[in-house]
């Protein structure tokens, strides 16, 4: 009776946080195009104002990657307003601080004040939208301090370039292909014209949200975004062309050599579909079953009962247009590529075979509705899934629905999404090694 009380309060206390949980937001678009979601949350003198742009890595030119990445540090140069290196200060000196981050489908601009600054904040973003300034000295400054960071990130990180490597050889047209960080030598021969067309193309208003969440006032925040967002002109609308990568119908044998590695990593990868989509809900789930924690499949059988690994990890790696599906592991001495893939197939095998138990699907139930109450515990990742929900997912909704998706996942459709996408002729095969000898000398 006690083990059924407990049992019962956790569920109580769950459902209540799950509830509690529901995000409230007013949405409209400005006349320019701009789409505006505003959040109010007064349990602290805090606000978030971010500026998703919809332009990543796969927006550039082939022989040019890197210029979504690099307008990331550009954008912080200054304005016509606010003068060279002194972004940072002004944020700083109000009370704040402030980030951005790109990826292949999206570049994020955002900063945390006091909510008696959110004019100042709002301000900012769209002095930066309106008139940056874009001059060889910011280039050529960003330019050292993007090849700073890919030396320190990228050349010189053990497995710095896995989910590099994994791109290049699971997409062959698509312009996922490439990193975000892009070629060095793409940066080096740009001009100062094709930074500013690229400025001019892709930061417009139209291809923008703005949301600002936290103790703000719904009416004096719409007269500031109208005040200086609204007298920005609208660009012209981006067009975006639907690249189709070719099914993969054997399996890719690839090896890269990391000089920065001790130990190898072997990598299984398969791709898979769209974030947009249901399926690929379902591959979170199936991450979850095989490398979810120590309790998950994989992780049971290769590192704890035999002994055969010194990790294993999976993760569904969604995007907008497709996703992959990633399974790694480091081998004890002494094993294969082989003898772990034997392992790991023959876990994929019986996930799309045999429905997973009952337990086994509650636990899985439970981990996700605990997950969804995270990741909006706080309003820098509310701002940011807000955001991403309305420009890449293109259901802004997803922030209070995106759960009941999952309650729906039935255990029938597990089996059937394993089976579907993981498959062994349509796969990659990653030997992610240290240089070898021969290779060294």
């Amino acid at each position: 009776m006690k083990k059924s009380l407990t049992a019962l309060t956790a569920a109580l206390f769950l459902s209540g946080a799950v509830f509690a949980q529901k995000v409230e937001f007013e949405e409209y678009t400005l006349d320019n195009g701009l789409h505006v979601v505003l959040h109010q949350d007064k349990s602290a003198p805090v606000v978030v104002t971010s500026v998703m742009y919809h332009v990543g890595a796969k927006d550039e030119n082939p022989e040019r990657t890197g210029f979504a990445h690099f307008f990331e540090h550009l954008l912080f140069e200054g304005t016509e307003n606010i003068e060279r290196g002194e972004w940072f200060k002004l944020v700083t000196a109000n009370g704040g601080h402030n980030n951005a981050n790109t990826s292949d489908d999206r570049t994020y601009y955002y900063e945390v004040f006091p909510s008696n600054n959110l004019e100042l904040a709002i301000w900012m973003e769209s002095d930066r939208l309106l008139q940056p300034v874009i001059n060889q000295i910011g280039v050529d400054t960003q330019n050292e301090v993007v090849k700073e960071e890919k030396r320190l990130r990228v050349d010189n990180q053990p497995y710095g370039n896995l989910i590099t490597e994994v791109k290049r050889n699971m997409f062959k047209k698509h312009p996922y292909r490439w990193a975000p960080i892009g070629s060095m030598e793409h940066l080096d021969a740009a001009t100062l014209e094709e930074f500013q067309a690229f400025n001019k193309k892709f930061y417009i208003p139209n291809n923008a949200v703005l949301v600002i969440a936290g103790d703000i006032d719904f009416k004096q925040t719409k007269e500031l975004v109208q005040q200086y967002f609204g007298p920005i002109k609208k660009g012209t609308p981006v067009e975006r062309i639907k690249i189709t990568e070719d099914p993969i119908t054997t399996p890719i044998i690839a090896e890269y050599q990391d000089p920065n590695i001790q130990l190898p990593m072997y990598i299984t990868a398969y791709r898979t579909p769209s974030n947009k989509t249901r399926d690929a809900r379902v591959l979170d789930m199936v991450s979850s079953i095989l490398t979810g924690g120590k309790s998950s499949r994989l992780y049971k059988k290769l590192v704890d009962q035999d002994k055969m690994a010194m990790q294993v990890s999976a993760f569904n790696f969604s995007q907008e247009d497709y996703g992959m599906y990633l399974i790694l592991d480091i081998p004890m001495p002494g094993f294969t590529r082989e003898q772990l893939q034997k392992v790991i197939d023959a876990e994929i095998v019986d996930l799309q075979t045999n429905l997973i138990s009952e337990r086994d699907y509650q636990k899985l139930q439970n981990e996700f509705e605990n997950n969804y109450v995270n990741s909006n515990s706080n309003l820098e990742s509310l701002a940011e899934n807000l955001a991403t929900n309305y420009l890449l997912m293109g259901d802004i909704n997803l922030i209070n629905e995106e759960i009941n998706i999952y309650r729906s996942i039935t255990r029938e459709e597990i089996r059937e999404v394993a089976k579907k996408y993981l498959q062994p002729n349509a796969r990659l095969l990653l030997d992610y090694v240290p240089v070898k000898e021969e290779a060294a000398n």
